[in-house]
């Protein structure tokens, strides 16, 4: 380590290193102009952190599920039915009725300020898909599952007319939904359409994002809780799929919890062990040739529930119930993010912000300048 002594003169510094035990003389305009550049890095460093502003959701729930429109809406869900919606940017949130019935909502997708879908989880009948298009004032139940054997994940939409739903495998068969007409009708893919899954293969119900898509034919289901994790892809809107390995480790509470892509080829896992959640052991891997393969990636500082592109940029945010991590050079290289632990989160289309909802009702705004 190299140990200076600085010495300032009218028109230059003068240097003493004690390896060397030489001195160098260096002009003071140069010296300066060296450390404004590297003071100008350190603050563009601390200004391009992502940073959270927490806010007051008015329930104790635990939120699974968060859906953000642009500045002003959002919506978001959990426990004991819980949906709450803001129409002011989160400085007041209102909790809606959906149904009656106790329901466990992990998911909900809004396709506008006023349209939005929740997916509640459980084997039987308690999996179930609800929309509203006013707002939250009425709900309409879309989908009530009547497999005993099934048991919803996640859900999501390349548009308002488009989506897809996956559970949790049966009998060794893929359980995908799909829709073309807003959610009138809920098809599940025939099993021959699909590979055979491994045993106990499904997607983990912790965040809502374990299902990426893009455009308007392609999507990717991450998976887990098998002895191998892997990823489930389609190029033709869900008609048929394959599906290829990862490095991400997997067993029965552990796999990939996460999916994201930036466009048709580059995307990014994460995941780990919801057991272990201040381990990052084999948790992240990023892929650009679409899915077929995928690179293992370090830098992670725990388990992590949710990861996602900030809106048109190579950059990242992973959030887990212990902390978060942030990259900017998809995803090579991670920083702490300070701030609470939440187990999902939403960026606001084409913006660069959203939001992230947790245990005990956390909820709060995550803000990237």
């Amino acid at each position: 380590m190299y140990s200076w002594i600085f010495v300032y003169l009218p028109d230059f510094v003068r240097l003493y290193n004690h390896e060397s035990r030489k001195w160098s003389k260096v002009k003071r305009p140069l010296i300066l102009k060296q450390f404004m550049n590297c003071l100008l890095l350190i603050v563009a460093f601390l200004l391009s952190a992502p940073t959270w502003s927490m806010q007051t959701s008015g329930v104790n729930s635990r939120l699974r599920g968060v859906s953000a429109v642009n500045d002003r809406v959002a919506w978001a869900s959990g426990s004991g039915s819980t949906v709450l919606r803001t129409e002011d940017g989160g400085a007041t949130w209102k909790r809606l009725t959906v149904t009656s019935e106790a329901l466990d909502f992990r998911d909900i997708d809004a396709i506008d300020e006023r349209t939005a879908y929740v997916l509640s989880i459980g084997n039987g009948a308690v999996s179930r898909i609800y929309k509203t298009t006013d707002a939250g004032a009425t709900w309409t139940l879309q989908f009530r599952n009547d497999d005993p054997k099934a048991f919803l994940d996640a859900m999501s939409f390349w548009d308002a007319q488009h989506g897809i739903v996956i559970g949790d495998s049966i009998d060794r068969q893929f359980y995908i939904l799909v829709t073309s007409d807003g959610g009138q009708q809920w098809t599940r893919v025939a099993p021959y359409k699909l590979p055979p899954a491994l045993i106990n293969e499904g997607a983990f119900a912790a965040s809502g994002t374990n299902i990426a898509v893009s455009g308007r034919r392609y999507a990717w289901i991450g998976l887990g809780s098998a002895d191998r994790a892997r990823v489930l892809r389609t190029t033709d809107g869900g008609k048929t799929w394959k599906v290829f390995e990862t490095p991400i480790k997997s067993n029965q509470s552990s796999g990939i919890f996460s999916i994201a892509f930036r466009d048709e080829m580059n995307g990014v896992i994460a995941g780990g062990d919801y057991q272990k959640e201040k381990e990052a052991v084999d948790n992240l891997a990023v892929t650009s040739d679409g899915g077929v393969t995928w690179k293992l990636l370090k830098g992670l500082s725990g388990f992590r529930s949710v990861v996602a592109y900030l809106p048109g940029t190579p950059s990242l945010v992973a959030l887990g119930p212990q902390g978060g991590d942030y990259s900017t050079d998809d995803g090579r290289t991670w920083n702490p993010i300070a701030g609470p632990g939440v187990d999902t989160f939403s960026f606001a289309h084409g913006q660069r912000f959203g939001w992230g909802a947790g245990a005990r009702g956390t909820i709060g705004r995550l803000s990237w300048q």
